[in-house]
């Protein structure tokens, strides 16, 4: 899942070495926490959030097959 996360914020991203994700792993749930530049967040949040909440959508996706809850924080 990280994996997934960390390619799709690459390539949305212009300072690749400002990205950091967080993962903080539970019993049955994920909380990743992604941590990019103040210059980039606008990129990764998209209009009206659209972008941020699609990233979500597709890592849920990805999190239902391993049968786990997952929760994606952006953090400036």
């Amino acid at each position: 899942m990280k994996d997934i996360l960390q390619t799709i914020i690459l390539n949305l991203v212009d300072n690749k070495e400002a990205v950091e994700i967080k993962e903080i792993d539970g019993e049955k749930s994920v909380i990743f926490e992604v941590k990019v530049d103040q210059n980039d967040m606008g990129k990764i949040i998209g209009k009206q959030g659209r972008l941020a909440k699609s990233i979500r959508t597709v890592i849920k996706a990805v999190a239902n097959k391993e049968q786990k809850r997952v929760s994606v924080e952006f953090i400036g």
